[in-house]
């Protein structure tokens, strides 16, 4: 006999079980939790995160739709302080996490996490919340591509791994800020002081275009950084690293995805025949938050696009 079939009262015992069993385990959980960080910034509930990720997939909706009969948003000098500043925050978190977990004597291969308040742990931790922060504060990247009418640049990758990345990386500073997680933060990190750099040196304009003929293996650098996460989660589980299992195998699983994702975005970009027009200048998945060379051919004055009958928004 089937649940719809039992009485009401079996039905009624197998819900209410299930709800107190949902209960405990999510109190277990909360049990478990890295008590350094819980008075942190964000981190005494998942709400804010939530809801920051969720006005910025609104954003990503009703932003194009806010800007259809504007002018778009001329932000030179924004971009180029946005991307050096980027530059300068992930250079802070790489340096932190790399001297950190170095004074702590961490392994490449297996390191477990201290929960203690030893000064190197603490710096590890207080790291890795930057860097989940900086996953917020890239939330702009989007913000910027929408008001510069650049709607075609905000792609699925673009949002799947901005939005992801912010939400899921609240999950790894409240249980495991330390331990195995230093090292995929620590390598993002420096791979985000090169790709900013590139995205701000754009952003000075056309003159300098000529001087980026490297923003290819800026993608394929991205796609090592997946396969060495992988070979690295790999190599925990075949150790039988003492670091919780499912967020190895949630994480090669993710790995895998961005791997699909930029693969085909690389072929798309590089390896296919260009139809779009000369001079669109696009960067894994998503365009260089700088100015593109097309913008050569414009008259940047009050917000005005002037020249060769170019539409409003480009």
């Amino acid at each position: 006999m089937g649940l719809l079939d039992s009485e009401p009262g079996s039905v009624l015992n197998v819900v209410s079980t299930a709800l107190n069993d949902t209960v405990e385990f999510y109190r277990w959980t909360w049990s478990i939790a890295d008590k350094r960080v819980e008075d942190w910034p964000l981190m005494q509930s998942p709400w804010p995160t939530l809801s920051i990720s969720t006005l910025y997939l609104l954003f990503v909706w009703l932003g194009p739709k806010w800007m259809k009969d504007r002018e778009p948003f001329q932000m030179r000098l924004v971009l180029i302080l946005y991307n050096f500043g980027m530059v300068l925050l992930n250079l802070f978190i790489f340096r932190e996490l790399f001297m950190g977990s170095y004074n702590a004597g961490y392994s490449y291969i297996c390191q477990t996490v201290d929960y203690s308040n030893n000064v190197n742990e603490v710096r590890i931790a207080a790291a890795l919340w930057w860097y989940f922060v900086s996953k917020g504060v890239e939330y702009l990247d989007t913000v910027f591509f929408i008001l510069r009418k650049k709607n075609n640049q905000v792609s699925f990758l673009h949002v799947y791994h901005h939005c992801t990345m912010f939400t899921l990386w609240w999950i790894g500073i409240k249980w495991v800020a330390g331990g195995q997680a230093f090292f995929g933060a620590q390598m993002n990190s420096f791979i985000h002081v090169i790709m900013y750099s590139y995205y701000g040196l754009t952003a000075f304009g056309p003159w300098i275009q000529k001087y980026l003929w490297w923003k290819r293996y800026l993608t394929m650098l991205q796609l090592v950084q997946f396969h060495v996460t992988i070979g690295h989660t790999a190599l925990s589980l075949y150790t039988d690293c003492p670091f919780p299992k499912w967020m190895h195998w949630a994480l090669i699983a993710y790995a895998i995805s961005f791997i699909f994702l930029f693969l085909n975005f690389y072929v798309r970009t590089y390896n296919e025949p260009k139809k779009q027009k000369a001079g669109k200048t696009t960067m894994n998945g998503i365009s260089a938050n700088g100015v593109n060379k097309s913008e050569k051919q414009l008259v940047i004055e009050n917000g005005k696009n002037q020249k060769n009958g170019k539409a409003k928004g480009e």
